[in-house]
């Protein structure tokens, strides 16, 4: 499992068990106070949005409330799906809060359901198939912040 812009905490179900944990983000400190880690890196997408993870490597990626700081997300995102071993997912999730300053302008201009399909755009020019955008927690129902996921899944390849 890859855990992208992961810091001291990561958003990861306590329940489900994975063999590795490979988290990335912004702060050493941060990720090795992180106890669901196996191992980490340190690297800024912004600058640098290519992944030190082999081709086909990972089964699984989670981004949860960070894209809306990506610059260059298209690009990172065709890097998971680089690394991402054929059949895998994605998870993108995020909420109605950010800090403005480090958002991009184009998230701080939507809502959700459009920040949905800016999400799902970024997935589908990255090349993943079967692209799905869920509310999660509305705030109508549940109170509280609403939460949205889209995944993306890499396409199989088929050979012959």
């Amino acid at each position: 499992m890859l855990d992208l812009m992961s810091s001291w905490v990561s958003h990861l179900p306590e329940e489900v068990a994975y063999g590795t944990v490979i988290g990335h983000g912004m702060n050493a400190a941060e990720l090795a106070a992180n106890p669901r880690l196996d191992r980490w890196f340190v690297q800024d997408l912004n600058q640098e949005p290519g992944l030190p993870l082999a081709d086909a490597s990972v089964d699984a990626a989670g981004l949860c409330v960070s894209v809306q700081y990506l610059q260059r997300p298209v690009e990172v995102l065709r890097e998971v799906a680089r690394v991402l071993r054929p059949g895998g997912t994605v998870a993108i999730t995020f909420s109605n809060r950010c800090f403005p300053t480090k958002a991009v302008a184009i998230w701080q201009g939507l809502g959700g359901p459009d920040q949905c399909a800016l999400v799902s755009h970024y997935l589908r020019r990255a090349g993943f198939a079967a692209v799905e955008a869920r509310e999660l927690a509305s705030p109508q129902r549940w109170g509280g912040d609403p939460l949205w996921a889209v995944t993306g899944r890499r396409e199989e390849r088929h050979e012959g």
